[in-house]
Formats: C-alpha cells, structure tokens, sequence
C-alpha cells in the first residue's frame, strides 16, 4: 500500500511540475482561459485537478494538424512556389519596362538637335 501511495504521489508530483513548467514558457497567445498568473495558482491550490484542467481547457492545442503544418512547412523548390513565381513575373515584367523606358529616353536624347 505505501509503495501505490509512492508511486501516486510522484505521479502527482511529476503532473504538477510539468504543467506549471508549461504554463511559465507558453505564450501568452496561446492561453484560451486566464491568464498566465491564475493558472499557476491553479496548479499549485489544487492539486490534482488543476494540472488536468490545465491539460484539457488552458491552452490551444498546437497539433491539431500534424501532418498538414508539416507539409506546409517544408522546404519547397521555386517551380513549385507560387510566391516565387509571382514574383519572377513581375520582375521579368519590370525588366521589359526598364528596357523600354532607356529605349524612349535615348530615342528623345537622339532626336535632341545638338546646340
């Protein structure tokens, strides 16, 4: 019997300091309920049930799509970047404007009569 009370007191003991290690470094924009001061007491006034609630209800959840935020975080080659498309288009169209503008500037500068 007192090594079940050991083993539940370090589970309880082993809860605790992993919630209130949670709470102190999450961001605050993560927290859904309270704030990050509430929450400690939370932890620590009530034992058992305050790490849970912390668990099911204090903060958003960061994993709800594992495998579509890892998708979107890999690396991607520029063909298949839209962004970088985009934006070699519209640079290769500044380019051509560029160039046509010089075109105009020196067609004026050679109509100009030399004084």
């Amino acid at each position: 019997m007192v090594r079940f009370d050991l083993i539940v007191g370090f589970i309880e003991l082993a809860l605790l300091i992993f919630c209130l290690v949670d709470v102190i470094s999450i961001y605050d924009s993560r927290i859904k309920t309270l704030n990050k001061i509430a929450w400690v007491f939370i932890i620590i006034l009530v034992p058992v049930i305050g790490p849970i609630l912390w668990l099911a209800v204090g903060k958003e959840r960061g994993g709800d799509r594992p495998a579509e935020r890892a998708r979107d975080a890999r690396p991607m080659a520029p063909d298949d970047d839209p962004v970088f498309l985009n934006n070699t288009d519209r640079f290769e169209s500044q380019e051509a404007r560029i160039r046509r503008l010089e075109a105009e500037l020196k067609a004026l500068n050679d109509d100009k009569p030399e004084e």
